[in-house]
């Protein structure tokens, strides 16, 4: 172990936890004391820290700090079972189950639905949870160029046999790149697949009111919708949107659902009132991120993903070594900005990913900008 971490350090590639006590959706300090400007965080609408999320959270602790055990042997609270209906409701699905991450619903399905003889298509940039349920798969799983539709025919047409189930993210995390949803439908519905979205990064953020990758495309042939409570509304949790039939087959089939404790009551609740409000005021919120993200891209030149509306936005450094020294030099000026590394990233395409929200004030995003400019122009690795 001890050689394998000096050869990560060696790399660039050694990772550490920074503690942060949150002040705001947008700011915290360390332990030390020192305060930070955050735009490393994925609470895309801020609302991890809205007053109406966090009483109602104080509210369901009264119906106790856990669950007490897995759904299927313990029962849970009521409002689990709410907040999948009004998240069936707002996907437009017949129904949703909740999975105690949205790593554990890609986990979930991937390793319950497809079956000995079938294939799996997956994007070559798909998440790690989308790589780990294909390998628990029984499927074989066969991998096609990133949002390459041609490649993904071809490899349709050569492959025959059991079901075929086509996986991609809706937005890719690490270079804010959205999937080519209308051509993935036309595959899917030409050679008879099963289409899963993971649409962890899209949901609060794309389409009119916010419901995602599908509502922006005005597209709406999926099969099943996988998502996140922990990102957009600001909470914990997974979630799969699909037919009845494949989520009951779900509770009764996938382990990752059986074999895992509920989610909290408390959290429950915060999900649950951040998706009324987003409901609510879905239209206003991606507005707001849409003008942020507008916003950094003009102020910042070397943004490379310059394509709003998607808040991911990349800085690409090359080296592991390089994108490390950026970002602790982001970090001595006062803003936490991620250095994204391989394996996380290819080889050659370390970066500093940048997010934005609809949290961050003017003033916020004004010191972003001129810190990240700042650092980049006077850079030690740019020599």
């Amino acid at each position: 172990m001890n050689s394998r971490l000096a050869q990560r350090q060696a790399q660039g590639r050694f990772r550490r936890i920074r503690d942060l006590h949150m002040i705001s959706s947008t700011c915290g300090y360390d332990r030390q004391g020192r305060r930070y400007l955050l735009f490393n965080t994925n609470d895309y609408l801020g609302l991890s820290h809205h007053p109406l999320v966090q009483a109602a959270a104080r509210r369901a602790v009264t119906d106790g700090c856990g669950a007490g055990g897995s759904r299927l042997l313990a029962g849970a609270p009521f409002i689990l079972r709410e907040l999948e209906e009004e998240l069936a409701d707002f996907k437009g699905t017949e129904a949703a189950l909740l999975f105690s991450t949205g790593y554990m619903a890609n986990v979930g399905v991937l390793s319950a639905l497809p079956q000995a003889g079938d294939v799996i298509f997956s994007d070559a940039l798909n998440h790690a949870s989308i790589i780990d349920g294909c390998r628990m798969s029984r499927a074989r799983t066969v991998v096609y160029a990133h949002m390459d539709m041609d490649d993904l025919e071809k490899k349709l047409q050569h492959e025959s046999g059991g079901r075929r189930y086509i996986v991609t993210d809706g937005v890719f995390s690490m270079d804010g790149h959205v999937c080519p949803l209308p051509a993935l439908v036309r595959l899917k519905q030409t050679y008879g697949a099963v289409l899963l979205v993971d649409d962890a990064h899209g949901l609060g953020v794309l389409g009119k009111s916010g419901r995602g990758t599908a509502e922006y495309f005005a597209c709406h042939d999926v099969d099943i919708h996988i998502g996140t409570l922990s990102k957009s509304l600001g909470a914990l949790g997974g979630y799969v949107a699909a037919s009845e039939a494949i989520c009951r087959y779900l509770q009764n089939e996938s382990r990752p659902f059986i074999f895992s404790t509920a989610l909290p009551p408390a959290v429950a609740a915060a999900a649950l009132t951040a998706l009324r409000l987003l409901r609510a005021q879905g239209a206003s919120y991606v507005a707001q991120i849409r003008d942020h993200i507008a916003y950094m891209c003009r102020q910042v030149p070397t943004i490379s993903q310059r394509q709003p509306p998607v808040p991911v936005l990349p800085i690409l450094t090359g080296s592991s070594a390089a994108a490390m020294q950026y970002a602790a030099a982001c970090a001595e000026a006062g803003l936490l900005v991620s250095a994204v590394r391989p394996p996380t990233v290819p080889e050659g395409t370390a970066r500093l990913r940048i997010t934005v929200t609809a949290g961050h004030t003017p003033d916020e995003l004004r010191r972003g900008a001129d810190i990240l400019n700042e650092q980049g122009e006077k850079a030690t690795w740019k020599q």
